[in-house]
């Protein structure tokens, strides 16, 4: 049931399915003018980014994209209230099902798609009633409620029509229509003659809406703070007459004021299909003037022309002692010119950051100072803060990477990265060159496998496949599982590092710990140098302290994973080595590296 009231007294958090930008700025400009503090869209489900773009105000900021309601985080699904269907007409049925079910504190939500299927919108409905919530639409441009919450296109998309329609002031008039265009109309009619919404909303012009006029009627019926009604009909269907019915029984008391659309429609020898799929006549009761002949009989007042339709708004009477109009959210003690002043020139920026950047000549790291940061917080910490894009939470993870960077930073002159610096400071190369062609050889088969390693130790878990089984896959495809496996040491000769890092995982449930652990038991048992190694132990036990001590879900690790943030300390680390080498090299001073004839053979390839 659509309920006014209990919208106003809603948290307004409002998840979109499907982008539509013009229509997401519109909202969220509605919502900055109505002096609210935070963007009222909380995510979008789209493919294809991690986040949009968009302005509050003339800050820019970032909605994050999520692929599924299942990959949304769970304080934003548990605090939704409100849904917008942007997606195919197709898809509505599905996704808005999916919408109800996966949001518990829904409140209603509105389909901005055309060409949804009638039997789906019927399904949907009644899906809806079910479950306790309203859906709008489909074809709707969505219910605005002033200061409150604008769910679609209703009002306009562009901020100078959200201000010149007095949507930001709540009033005591409800404006109802199915077509979306004469909706924005109305609203506009109403505030030129200095008069404000309590709401308004649009059916959509398919045969099935979800919420009918008559439906909508009664809500603002039922709305303290309406004191009058503005609904504009068209040929076709039988709603007038419902409302008709409301009336003569007493369930409507309000003053309604209806133009219904659609008497040119009788001058032809068959009645035309106007816009609208519902907007023609099959009967003569279904003519604009049949079923305006019927709402004049049950006591609406009903223009014959569009023009009386709007003398009649002007004469509307302001509110009654008893019916009082909400105060505005005082937006206007600032001027209409000084608002479209401070907005007219926004312009998107090059680049987009979450970690820094400069407030009032002041650098910030994070939200804090940057000599407060760095005087504040160690090393390690600041390095996992800024790695992560947030501030850590926990003693723990600030410990282990303070061990990790310690533990990395340098393993001999042997490795790649290490022989790539040391040759090139010898060829005279300058630091940052030497530095470069050491980072460049970090990858799969050298330092880059901590994040391959995290990767199988999430798929293990997530899969609920036992160790053996997770063995067994990669052996049948003949892949080496990274994080498994050393050329110097053996089950018989461990490596001391790694039951080092393993330590930092006492006291915790370890559960990719363990689980690399149970591997390991069965890959030594194939081969002794098939043991958990480096790479492998910091993947766990990260994953551990992440999850269970900075409150990372599953879905959080993937993405952490995707964007290579458990290389990220390897790398770091390991360039102190790298350095060292090369300033190493520079002292020494032993001249070009070039390898002498014995050094290299000649492969010989037989055919």
């Amino acid at each position: 049931m659509l309920n006014i009231d209990k919208i106003r007294k809603s948290q307004t958090n409002i998840i979109t399915i499907g982008s539509y930008p013009a229509i997401i700025a519109s909202m969220l400009d509605f919502d900055y003018l109505s002096k609210k503090e935070k963007p009222s869209i909380k995510a979008i489900i789209a493919a294809g980014r991690k986040f949009e773009r968009y302005f509050f105000g003339r800050r820019e900021i970032l909605i994050p994209v999520f692929p599924s309601f299942d990959q949304v985080p769970e304080s934003k699904r548990l605090s939704a209230t409100f849904f917008l269907n942007l997606s195919s007409g197709r898809r509505v049925l599905t996704s808005s099902i999916e919408a109800i079910n996966k949001l518990p504190a829904l409140v209603g939500g509105a389909v901005f798609a055309e060409n949804t299927p009638e039997k789906h919108a019927v399904e949907l409905k009644e899906y809806a009633k079910q479950k306790g919530v309203f859906i709008i639409g489909p074809s709707s441009v969505g219910i605005i409620v002033p200061s409150k919450i604008k769910l679609g296109a209703v009002g306009g998309v562009d901020y100078k029509q959200i201000i010149s329609a007095k949507l930001l002031d709540q009033g005591s008039i409800a404006v109802l229509s199915a077509s979306g265009g004469m909706t924005n109309e109305l609203i506009n009619i109403l505030a030129n003659t200095g008069k404000t919404l309590s709401f308004s909303l649009s059916f959509g012009g398919d045969r099935f809406p979800m919420v009918t006029p008559s439906e909508a009627i009664l809500a603002a019926e039922r709305d303290p703070q309406t004191s009058a009604i503005v609904y504009f009909g068209e040929l076709g269907g039988k709603d007038e007459y419902h409302i008709a019915q409301l009336l003569n029984e007493g369930k409507i008391t309000k003053p309604i004021i209806c133009y219904i659309a659609g008497t040119v429609a009788e001058m032809f020898p068959t009645s035309p299909q106007f816009g609208h799929a519902k907007a023609m006549a099959k009967t003569t009761e279904e003519t604009a003037k049949a079923k305006r002949d019927a709402l004049k009989q049950a006591g609406a007042k009903v223009a014959e022309s569009f023009k009386e339709f709007v003398k009649m708004i002007e004469k509307i009477p302001r509110p009654t002692p008893e019916v009082k109009a909400a105060p505005t959210s005082g937006v206007n003690k600032l001027s209409k010119k000084d608002i479209i002043e401070s907005m007219h020139d926004r312009n998107h920026a090059l680049i987009s950051t979450s970690i820094s950047g400069y407030k009032e000549g002041k650098v910030l790291v994070l939200g804090e100072e940057l000599l407060d940061f760095a005087k504040n917080h160690s090393f390690a910490y600041i390095v996992a803060s800024i790695f992560l894009g947030k501030k850590i939470k926990s003693r723990e993870l600030e410990e282990f990477v303070d061990f990790i960077l310690r533990l990395l930073v340098d393993h001999g002159p042997y490795v790649s990265g290490a022989v790539n610096t040391i040759v090139s400071s010898r060829a005279g190369r300058d630091l940052v060159s030497s530095l470069a062609s050491g980072i460049l050889t970090i990858g799969p088969r050298f330092g880059g496998a901590i994040n391959q390693a995290a990767e199988n130790w999430l798929v293990g878990i997530t899969s609920a496949k036992s160790p053996s089984a997770f063995v067994e896959e990669f052996a049948s495809k003949k892949i080496y599982i990274s994080g498994i496996g050393h050329r110097k040491y053996r089950s018989d000769m461990p490596d001391p590092r790694v039951a080092e890092i393993i330590s930092y995982s006492e006291g915790l449930e370890a559960r990719f710990t363990s689980f690399a652990r149970e591997v390991e038991k069965i890959t030594v048992g194939k081969k002794g140098n098939l043991i958990l190694n480096v790479d492998g132990a910091i993947a766990c036990v990260l994953l551990d302290i992440l999850n269970e001590k900075e409150g990372y879900s599953v879905e959080e690790l993937k993405k952490l994973v995707e964007v290579e943030f458990f290389n990220a300390l390897f790398v770091l680390s390991r360039s102190v080595g790298f350095i060292g080498h090369y300033l190493d090299q520079k002292r020494l001073d032993e001249g070009v590296f070039r390898l002498e004839e014995e050094h290299v053979a000649q492969a010989e390839i037989e055919d």
